[in-house]
């Protein structure tokens, strides 16, 4: 007979069940803190409780610097066009230049071999468009081929008013005698009515043509002007013009070197590249 005080195997047996489901309990809160909590009481990677894992929506890259030329706009006016001597009539006509008439343009230089300074100048627009479009800048042509005539000086020089050009920029090439050679940029001289509200930053920007174009190791012109700059109250493209606008002769075709510089892709880039350095300097200066 069982002693008063000792339990049975029958109400043993409830008791046995009761505390195996207790440490069963026990352990799977164990594991679930380990889970959640990284093991030994803490955060895996010591980040306070809460705090998004790497990898999350909150943990996100810094977004990278604006482009420089970002909401800036260029207008780029490639000098004359392909067609201009099958067109003379039509060039001829005369127009406004600045309170004068000039023609409406002209047919441009040729190299010795008769590739057209109109088709260098607009390879050279091309170039230089990609370069500042690439750097953010919104770069209208004031023609769309090359090929045709025209357009005409003031509706060139007209073309960056309506858009809130931050610069016009037109590209020419010069026929002068064989030994003359270099680039010059022309700079709108003061012309009362007409330029004097653009005649100092055209100015700046003219600087920074030369310097850049000075820098990519281009030689400034040995004929005309001086140290690479020269300014004029006669070019109806500068007068019409009520952005800051400069004209760069970016060498002269009649010299073998300079011809050989701005009818090779690669010579165009050297110049193109220095173009969209110099335009950086001048809007952000």
């Amino acid at each position: 007979m069982p002693r008063r005080h000792e339990l049975s195997a029958d109400r043993r047996r409830p008791l046995l069940l009761f505390a195996l489901g207790l440490v069963l309990v026990l352990v799977c809160a164990a594991l679930v803190i380990r889970a959640v909590g990284g093991g030994d009481g803490g955060p895996a990677s010591g980040r306070a409780i809460g705090a998004s894992a790497p990898g999350t929506e909150t943990d996100q890259a810094p977004s990278p610097p604006p482009l420089p030329l970002a909401g800036r706009t260029v207008v780029l006016d490639p000098g004359h066009n392909r067609d201009n001597a099958q067109h003379l009539a039509e060039i001829g006509r005369p127009v406004d230049a600045g309170g004068f008439e000039k023609a409406c343009n002209t047919t441009g230089t040729a190299t010795a071999d008769g590739l057209p300074e109109a088709t260098i100048n607009w390879k050279l627009a091309l170039a230089l468009q990609d370069r500042l479009e690439a750097l953010g800048a919104t770069v209208p042509l004031t023609r769309d081929a090359d090929a045709g005539w025209g357009p005409c000086i003031d509706e060139r020089g007209r073309a960056g008013n309506g858009v809130g050009a931050d610069l016009l920029l037109s590209l020419h090439a010069d026929g002068a005698a064989a030994g003359a050679h270099g680039f010059h940029v022309i700079q709108p001289g003061l012309l009362p009515g007409w330029t004097d509200d653009i005649q100092a930053d055209s100015a700046r920007a003219a600087l920074a043509v030369r310097d850049e174009l000075v820098a990519a190791g281009l030689s400034p012109a040995t004929y005309l002007g001086r140290d690479g700059i020269d300014e004029r109250t006669d070019l109806g493209t500068l007068n019409h013009s009520d952005v800051p606008a400069v004209m760069l002769e970016a060498g002269n075709l009649g010299n073998p070197a300079d011809a050989a510089l701005l009818t090779a892709p690669a010579g165009r880039g050297i110049v193109a590249d220095a173009l969209a350095e110099a335009v950086v300097a001048f809007v952000t200066e």
